[in-house]
Order: C-alpha cells, then sequence, then structure tokens
C-alpha cells in the first residue's frame, strides 16, 4: 500500500508544509510567507510564534488533502536561535536569524582572548556572529532577568527545529538532530556531545540544551495536524543537510549547491573530518543511526536575497523570474560587478565587516547589466567556495548537484557551469531540503530501505556543461576578486 510523508520545511523567508507520495513525489505543498524584521542596523529578527503559527497552518492545510500519512519529517533554517519559558513556551526575546550581525563585536573579543583554534578544532566552525552560540550568549545578557531565569533552568533553548519540535509535542520533547546541534559552537562533532569548554567560554547554562538524537529517529508524536490522531516525527535536520540528502549525495566526492535565500555548497568527506585551511567549515553531514558522516561547507549569506533586493528595494523588476529575460537582454554584464554583502561576506573571506557593492558602472550601463551582474555573482560565489573545497579535501569537482528556488533561472544555471568549469545537475524535484526530510522520515519510520534506496529515486532534469573555456572564465573571476577586495575590511 503507498503511504505519504508530510515534509515542514521551515525556512528564512516562508514555512511550507510538501506532502510527498511513496515514490517521492510531490501531492500537495503549502507555503506561507514568514516577516523579517531590522530593528537596528546588521540585525534580522524574526516572530518565533509566527514560525510556530505559520508552520502548523500549513500542515493542516496538507494534511486535510491527505490519505494516509506514515510519518513527518521537519528541516529548517539553521543557527536561527530561539530561547523560550519550559513552561510556557513562551519565547522571551524575538527569533535572532542567521544572518544577524549583532554579535560581531562579540566574536572580535572572542578571538582576541584567543579562543579561535580551541572552538574551530572542537566544532569544526570559525567563530562568527552566523552561528548559534554568540546569539544565546547576547540573549542571556541583553534581555532582563534571562540569565538569572536560564540559571534556574526555567528556560531552553533551541534551533528553529527543536522550537517546532517542542510545540508539535506540547512540550513532552526538547530535542534536536546532530546536524543542527553542530551549528552551534557549542556541540563536540569528534566526540559527537555538548562541550564542557565551550559551553563556558561562552556562558551558557547548559541545562537550556536540548538531548541530540540521530537524522533519523523517533522524535516525538504529535496530534495538533490531525485531531486526535497521533503522527509520528521520525526525521529531521538543518536545511543544507537535508538538501543532501535530498540529492541522494551519499558518497564521498558528491556535492550539492543550494541556491535559496542564500547559497550553501556541502562535498561529503564520508567518515572523515578534514580541517579547512581555506575559509570553510567542517560540519555533520548525517547520521542515519550507524554513525556521522562528515562534510565541508562553504555558506554564502546572499544569493536569491540579491535578486529579491533589486525586485523589491529598487523596483528593477516585478518578478524574480523576470530576471533571466532582463540578464538576457544585454551581451554582458559590461564589466559591472556586484558583490552582494549586504550581510557582510561569509565563506571563505569570514568579513561581517564588508559591505555589498556595485562596482565598474559607467554611463552606458542599465538595470540589466545590474541584474546580470547580480546573477553572475552566484557563480562567483560558488567558485570560491569549490576552488576551496578542492583544496581542502584533495578531491576533483566535476559534478553539482544544484537545487533551490534560483535554479529556475538557466541563465544562472549556465553561468555557475561556465566560471566553475563544472558539469551542473538539476534534479527533477528542486525541492531537495524538503525532500530530505521527507526520506530521512521514511527511513526513520521503516519506510524506506537505506541509502540506496533514496538514491534510485534520484532522477536528472537537465544539465549544463560548461560553454566557455578557462582562460576566459579566469577573466571575469579576476574581476570579481578584485571587486570583493575592495569592500573588505579584514
Amino acid at each position: 500500500m503507498s503511504f505519504e510523508i508530510l515534509s515542514l520545511d521551515q525556512g528564512t523567508t516562508s514555512s511550507r508544509a510538501i506532502l510527498f507520495d511513496s515514490d517521492a513525489t510531490i501531492k500537495e505543498i503549502s507555503q506561507q510567507e514568514l516577516k523579517l524584521f531590522y530593528p537596528h542596523k546588521g540585525w534580522v529578527e524574526q516572530d518565533a510564534n509566527a514560525i510556530i503559527e505559520d508552520t502548523l497552518q500549513c500542515a493542516k492545510d496538507v494534511a486535510s488533502k491527505a490519505s494516509n500519512i506514515r510519518a513527518i519529517g521537519i528541516t529548517n533554517q539553521r543557527e536561527t536561535t530561539i530561547v523560550w519559558n519550559k513552561d510556557t513556551g513562551e519565547p522571551v526575546y524575538n527569533a535572532i536569524v542567521w544572518q544577524d550581525r549583532r554579535t560581531a563585536k562579540i566574536c572580535e573579543a572572542l578571538k582576541a582572548k584567543g579562543y579561535e583554534q580551541v572552538i574551530t578544532q572542537k566544532t569544526g566552525l570559525v567563530i562568527d556572529p552566523y552561528f548559534s552560540a554568540t546569539k544565546i550568549a547576547w540573549i542571556l545578557d541583553n534581555v532582563e532577568d534571562v540569565r538569572e531565569k536560564a540559571e534556574k533552568g526555567e528556560l531552553l533553548f533551541g534551533t528553529v527545529d527543536c522550537f517546532l519540535l517542542w510545540h508539535l509535542t506540547e512540550g513532552r520533547e526538547h530535542a534536536t538532530d546532530i546536524t543542527n546541534a553542530s551549528r552551534t559552537l557549542l556541540y563536540n562533532i569528534h566526540d559527537c556531545k555538548w562541550d564542557e569548554e565551550l559551553l563556558k567560554i561562552f556562558d551558557i547554562p547548559k541545562n537550556m540544551l536540548p538531548e541530540v538524537k540521530p537524522n533519523t529517529a523517533h522524535f516525538g508524536e504529535t496530534d495538533k495536524i490531525f485531531q486526535g490522531q497521533n503522527l509520528p516525527i521520525t526525521g529531521m535536520a538543518g536545511d543544507q543537510q537535508s538538501a543532501l540528502v535530498g540529492q541522494a549525495c551519499f558518497d564521498k566526492g558528491m556535492v550539492k549547491s543550494t541556491y535559496g535565500t542564500g547559497c550553501f555548497a556541502l562535498i561529503n568527506t564520508g567518515t572523515n573530518i578534514p580541517s579547512s585551511h581555506n575559509g570553510l567549515v567542517t560540519t555533520i553531514a548525517y547520521d542515519l543511526g550507524q554513525g556521522p558522516k562528515y562534510a565541508v561547507e562553504g555558506s554564502i549569506f546572499v544569493a536569491g536575497a540579491a535578486i529579491q533586493w533589486l525586485r523589491d528595494n529598487l523596483n528593477v523588476f516585478c518578478e524574480a523570474s523576470e530576471s533571466e529575460t532582463l540578464a538576457l537582454s544585454v551581451e554582458d554584464s559590461n564589466e559591472v560587478i556586484f558583490v552582494p554583502a549586504f550581510t557582510g561576506l561569509g565563506a571563505p573571506y569570514w568579513d561581517p565587516g564588508a559591505k555589498a557593492a556595485i562596482l565598474n558602472l559607467s554611463r552606458e550601463t542599465n538595470k540589466a547589466h545590474i541584474t546580470r551582474a547580480a546573477l553572475e555573482a552566484q557563480a562567483f560565489q560558488t567558485y570560491d567556495l569549490i576552488h576551496a573545497m578542492q583544496q581542502d579535501t584533495g578531491l576533483e569537482i566535476k559534478t553539482i548537484r544544484a537545487d533551490g528556488g534560483l535554479v529556475a533561472n538557466k541563465f544562472m544555471c549556465q553561468t555557475l557551469a561556465n566560471f566553475v568549469q563544472a558539469q551542473i545537475d538539476v534534479p527533477e524535484i528542486s525541492e531537495s531540503t524538503a525532500l530530505g526530510a521527507a526520506y530521512l522520515a521514511g527511513l526513520g519510520a521503516g519506510l524506506y530501505k537505506d541509502e540506496k534506496d533514496i538514491s534510485d529515486r534520484w532522477k536528472l532534469s537537465r544539465s549544463y556543461k560548461p560553454e566557455i573555456q578557462r582562460e576566459d572564465a579566469k577573466k571575469g573571476l579576476t574581476r570579481w576578486h578584485e571587486a570583493v577586495g575592495r569592500v573588505r575590511t579584514s
């Protein structure tokens, strides 16, 4: 008998529920846009209660059209930080989003104290406002009475997956998965546990932290979607690791790159835990119950968000999809370079003070050139990640499995292939993040057998191969690196 899996995909700009059938075909989708707040320069927040309400409403909308849901999977925007009352579930402050840069000075102080080496060695990450620990510390030290309550054991911390789970189970489960835990700067990826020394460095009470489980596990049950019927939650992963699973990148050396609000590329390194010497981070890829597999990851903070900015802030076009037509209306970008460092630069630069810039403007520059440059920036940024990955791992990357909303833009995909000088494979189901959560839930519930069972379901939609020579690609990359050098502060 066929079955269905409900995937809850809580992202930076929207909350969604997607219903997949047993063949991993999408049956229903419900989506609610999620508002971002910018109370001060560099601050990015969300209403944590809206995250719960919107996700639950989407889940109910989709479930009302289902016939045989057997499991629920959760995937989420990573690093976004929520602290809430353990009795009421009420947040003590807005969710602080991964893009938020308010803790840059805290990070500088930690580096000045010489903590960078021990933190990177234990977590695989770098000291940056991007990750959760300094966000937790900020809430503890800047919201009235919060530290006192936390030390008394009255408050809980969680990333969005954890907060969703707590509410779906009405407070019975305070748990996260190993991939989300590995993005907090508090989790030792070698020992696979919360690290006492790191907790002391960041001055965070351990009693706030959730239990950490593999990605395929029994996380609890919820009756909030179907009244009177308990549905098991059996899969959970941070969005980028979930996409890695959704793209069936189970073999060492396989790469996926997701183009949503930001861009995140991961290369599976198997059981090896390589140290990055080129500005990337080492992270846990997934744990299907047989121990963790690892990945080297590059994080670009602004990808599709650059196109949103052109649409919403400059009114260059009405719909994001128009960017492709506009970019193709000119032969090239007229040497315009767009560095979309709206929230600083991520990997491999890690410069929170960098500012966005549009360079090489001239009298003949028009909106088509700028739009084309914004799309080309995704290829340039990805090149930086892939080049660093190859140096860190010694693995040659010839193919990238790409997904996310921006891969609908064929010009962007071809440009990506041109400048990265690699084949870009786009799957039939571009909703790889939600699909990964469904696969994990299916594995956790025993509905799928193993990794091969999932790999056999991956289907190619289209491929893009380089159409320019490597030397021509280098010319564009040289202009890009010159532009990045001009906006960097460190």
